[in-house]
């Protein structure tokens, strides 16, 4: 399923908008319809996460409280879709585009029901609630932006990743592969053709191939880790579709969806095989220039 981040614009977009905010926001707390709404609406930039037929799936709002502090407000996923990596896209969009506006830090307000979501996204408690007196107090949450922190979702499990391969695996550090996202559900490598090009001025099949592998490595690593499953990961067999050259900036993308098989085992001592795909794409194009699939297996700690 392909989504797209919008900026409402017509009087039905913004009808949508506000309705998912007060039927997750407001509704539930008894507040009167008007309540989802405040004075920095006016001046604030708005966000719709859509499928591709247009649905809306989640919104969101980023407002400036200076030149170099942005907030983060009124985050919203339809609820049967929580828990699918759709709030890190949207809050990967806000943040991006606080970046964009010279933003050096983010802040937000999060009560105790989405703490642990903001912490796993990089956010800081600046000053903690007291939510024993008042359960529906808020914690003032704090992201300074800087060239490490891009990534979303579990950050610095991403970059122990890509340090470890940097040590241990020295021909990632030499095609400059570098983690670029991670939602939960998604896991993004993006690499520089320079680093990478061949003697037809495109990405070279053998690197192709090594950023397809890790690709999917680091999808079941991470995986492994919200798992908390330990054991070294093996790459038993691969095959790799070559579809078309990648003329600009490759990326590979690996989809939780296409992992299949049961890594619990390995809890009780037993290796586990899974079944992982990867695509690579040749920029923002939409079609896949090579399509890797690979089975792997996580050597149970002894």
């Amino acid at each position: 399923m392909e989504y797209r981040i919008i900026t409402p614009r017509t009087e039905q977009e913004f009808a949508d908008y506000y309705a998912l905010r007060y039927d997750v926001l407001r509704r539930p707390f008894q507040k009167p319809p008007g309540s989802e709404r405040d004075e920095y609406d006016q001046v604030g930039e708005h966000r719709m996460l859509v499928d591709a037929d247009g649905l809306l799936i989640g919104i969101g709002r980023l407002h400036f409280n200076s030149t170099t502090e942005a907030q983060v407000r009124f985050m919203v996923v339809q609820p049967q879709m929580q828990g699918e990596g759709h709030g890190v896209r949207l809050l990967h969009a806000l943040e991006l585009l606080a970046r964009d506006h010279g933003a050096k830090r983010v802040i937000i307000r999060s009560r105790d029901t989405t703490l642990g979501f903001y912490l796993k996204c990089g956010y800081e408690i600046h000053q903690e609630a007291n939510t024993v007196d008042n359960p529906m107090a808020e914690h003032l949450l704090v992201k300074h932006l800087d060239p490490v922190n891009h990534i979303v979702y579990r950050p610095q499990w991403c970059i122990q990743l890509e340090k470890t391969w940097h040590e241990k695996i020295p021909i990632s550090e030499a095609m400059g592969i570098r983690v670029h996202q991670y939602t939960g559900r998604e896991f993004e490598l993006r690499a520089p053709l320079p680093r990478n090009i061949n003697l037809h001025n495109t990405m070279f099949a053998g690197s192709i191939y090594t950023l397809a592998t890790l690709t999917c490595w680091g999808l079941i690593d991470l995986q492994m880790r919200e798992r908390e499953i330990g054991g070294a990961i093996v790459l038993a067999e691969g095959n790799i579709q070559y579809q078309r050259p990648i003329k600009d900036a490759p990326r590979g993308l690996a989809h939780l969806r296409d992992l299949q098989g049961d890594m619990n085992g390995v809890h009780d001592g037993k290796n586990a095989r899974l079944h992982a795909k990867s695509y690579l794409y040749d920029g923002d194009s939409s079609e896949a220039a090579a399509i890797f699939t690979g089975e792997f297996v996580i050597l149970a700690p002894r």
